[in-house]
This record gives C-alpha cells, structure tokens and sequence, in this order.
C-alpha cells in the first residue's frame, strides 16, 4: 500500500489499487436524524469516506445526507456492513438490493462481513460475485481474527482489503498488524479513542504531547493511529468534534514519541463477546433495516 495527502486527508492506496482516506467518519449508535446532520457536515467539511452498518439503523440517513452534500459520487468512499443473518447466498444479494436503496446509491465502495459468525464463507464468495457485477468495488472483514481469518484468506479469490477491529493505544493490535502488512490488508481501527476512556484521553504522554503540539489528547490519540499506518473512524454527531478528528495532518510524533505511546498496549479490549456467544446469537439477530427512517 502506498500513500498521499490530498488538500485535508492523507489516503492510503487499497490491495485492488483504490484509493481510500485514511481518516472518515464513523456513525456506529448515532440515531438517524442526528446522523443525518453529522454526515452532512463531514461531507461539507473535509471529509470522504463515511462507515455505516445495516444493523446501525441510520443508512438512509447517510444516504439523505450524501444526497444534500451536492458531492459528487466519485469524490467519496461509502462503507457499509452486512450482518451474520443475512449470509445465506439466497439471502445477501437481496440485502444488498434494500442496503443500496436505503442508501439511494447504485454502489459501495467497500462493502464489509460485519462478524465471523455463520455462513461466512458462503458471504464472501458471493461478495467476490457482486465485485464482478460492480455493486460492491471491495471487499473487508470486521471482527475477524485467528482461525475465522486464516478461512477466509484461503478460500478468497478477491483478497480483502481491510479488516477492521477494536484498536487504540492500550489495544494496538501489533501482531495482527504485522500479520496483515505481509498480506498487504488494511487494519482499520474502531473504538479509536478506546471508547472514550477518560483514563487513556488523560495518560501524561498525550497530556504532553497535546500540550507539545497544541491539540487535544483526542486528536493526539487520532494523529497516532495514522502514524501507525491504520485507517481510523471515530464516531461523533457533534460539529466540532467532527472538525478536530481530521485536523492531525499538521504535525508528526518523533520515533521517541511513538516508542513511548507504544508502552501503554496493555491488550485491553473494552468490547469483549464471547466468541462462542457470538457465533451462537449473532446470526439469529435480524433487524427490520427497511424500518429505519
């Protein structure tokens, strides 16, 4: 992967040779009218790439908001997510159907098996299917690690592009990192600011550092996980926060400084399901998506 900085956002070349930002908004539990707001103002203020989820219940909210940006189309990168329930061959392509008209767009830029849970495998393959027909230009992971990862790297015809995992500095996720550069795959972080934990926002390294280069421990925190070479989407409905997550591109950590970051991975997750529960429960959820306002 290679990369480059356009007037507000370093993006990162993907496996299948698109271009990605680096840096997007992410809309995990923010209710649709507030979303809807949200994106709109990070369409309009130095953002392009936008992460939802079918079972987030705000599609048609980013897709409303998309809309209202008068951008154009090729200009951003819309991510969205396909639940276990849905992962039956006779059951994706129609998800996929009601996910593009919730989003009132005739594509995804990156579309994404949301947890390693059921018929995965059966998912992906015909993911790699609605590549071909151009509905969905790549494919990625979330939650995926160990044995559930290695089956779908084996059997991928189209490798994907990203995995996306809980990571921030006290779960830096070094091995999987490794592991994923030597397949040239993306590790995007979720839960980047370590849900909001005021204990990491106020570690003297990042009071120090925020002081340093004049920002906050947030945006610290944020510029790290660029320099590290993940993607990154912190979530936030709040205009200014929104604002401050993509202004990190104006300053760079020393080797010293980032070795001192790196101490604190204490491999602390904050979101923790049973890998057991989750492949028992999660393919039962099924939400009514086309419900959503």
């Amino acid at each position: 992967m290679s990369f480059f900085y356009t007037a507000y956002m370093e993006n990162v070349i993907l496996n299948n040779g698109m271009k990605m930002p680096r840096l997007g908004l992410g809309t995990f539990m923010i209710k649709p009218e507030p979303c809807e707001k949200a994106v709109l103002h990070a369409l309009t203020h130095g953002y392009d790439l936008i992460d939802t989820a079918n079972i987030y219940m705000n599609e048609r909210a980013v897709g409303r908001a998309i809309k209202a940006s008068g951008r154009k189309r090729e200009e951003l990168f819309i991510t969205s997510k396909i639940w276990p329930s849905d992962f039956k061959a006779k059951r994706i392509h129609k998800a996929i159907d009601s996910m593009l008209a919730r989003l009132d767009l005739d594509y995804v830029d990156l579309l994404i098996l949301h947890q390693p849970a059921g018929k995965y495998l059966e998912a992906y393959a015909e993911l790699e299917k609605e590549v071909e027909q151009g509905r969905v230009k790549a494919i990625g992971l979330s939650n995926f690690y160990g044995k559930d990862l290695n089956k779908v790297l084996a059997k991928a015809k189209i490798k994907p592009v990203l995995l996306t995992v809980e990571c921030h500095p006290y779960c830096q996720q070094k091995e999987l990192k490794a592991f994923l550069d030597e397949r040239d795959i993306l590790l995007q972080s979720w839960f980047p600011l370590g849900q909001g934990d005021a204990n990491l926002a106020s570690e003297p390294i990042f009071l120090r550092l925020a002081k340093k280069y004049k920002k906050s421990p947030q945006q610290i925190i944020l510029r790290w996980h660029i320099q590290s070479g993940f993607g990154v989407i912190p979530g936030s409905k709040t205009p200014s926060h929104i604002d401050d997550n993509i202004n990190i591109l104006d300053f760079e950590f020393t080797p010293e400084e980032m070795e001192e970051i790196s101490k604190l991975d204490k491999k602390k997750k904050y979101l923790g399901i049973p890998v057991w529960a989750a492949k028992l429960f999660m393919p039962m959820i099924r939400m009514k998506y086309d419900k959503q306002i």
